[in-house]
């Protein structure tokens, strides 16, 4: 009896399709077609082995496992879209320029054993102002004709371990500036 009531809830549904596919490639379909404006049939329970007619079958387009891959949206190439706060230029120029800071404000202050607030005080500050700039219209340059970093990131140098440092020298950067503030000095 409950078989009989299973049947009748899959036959009453328009159309349904299930395709599964198993670990060895082989798959199976079950398909169940039921027109809608037939009347309902009372279902009887016969063990006779003559299978019921078989209703007309119309063709169902199946989707394909796995879909098809959409195709990578093409980047844009607007100044304003590319340093939006979501774009691809601002955190990857801000890294750029925090790797070259921190690097070059611990060589400078190893070497004179002055602090980064000293450093810019001393003729620093217009040497900033020029890397930043070359730096970041540098960095602006392909990504406006259409270039992604990740097209051009292999192996060692990708461009997510662009990222991963660009961030940690931005964190060591700011470090480095309250240390020296909260010490007085010099780090070193």
């Amino acid at each position: 009896m409950a078989t009989a009531s299973v049947n009748h809830s899959i036959l009453t549904n328009r159309v349904t399709l299930v395709q599964t596919q198993t670990r060895k490639n082989a798959s199976f379909r079950v398909r169940c077609m039921a027109e809608e404006e037939k009347p309902q049939q009372p279902m009887t329970t016969s063990n006779s082995t003559n299978p019921p007619p078989a209703a007309p079958q119309t063709p169902i387009a199946t989707p394909t496992f796995p879909p098809p891959r959409a195709a990578p949206e093409k980047m844009s190439t607007k100044l304003n879209d590319l340093l939006a706060f979501s774009g691809p230029a601002p955190e990857r120029i801000n890294g750029r320029l925090a790797m070259i800071g921190f690097v070059a404000a611990m060589g400078v202050e190893l070497a004179r054993g002055t602090d980064v607030a000293a450093q810019l005080a001393d003729g620093g500050l217009p040497w900033f102002v020029i890397t930043s700039v070359v730096l970041s219209v540098a960095s602006l340059i392909p990504l406006s004709q259409g270039v992604s970093v990740e097209s051009k990131s292999k192996g060692l140098m990708s461009s997510s371990a662009e990222m991963l440092n660009g961030r940690v020298a931005m964190l060591g950067l700011v470090a480095l500036v309250l240390t020296e503030a909260a010490k007085g000095g010099a780090l070193i």
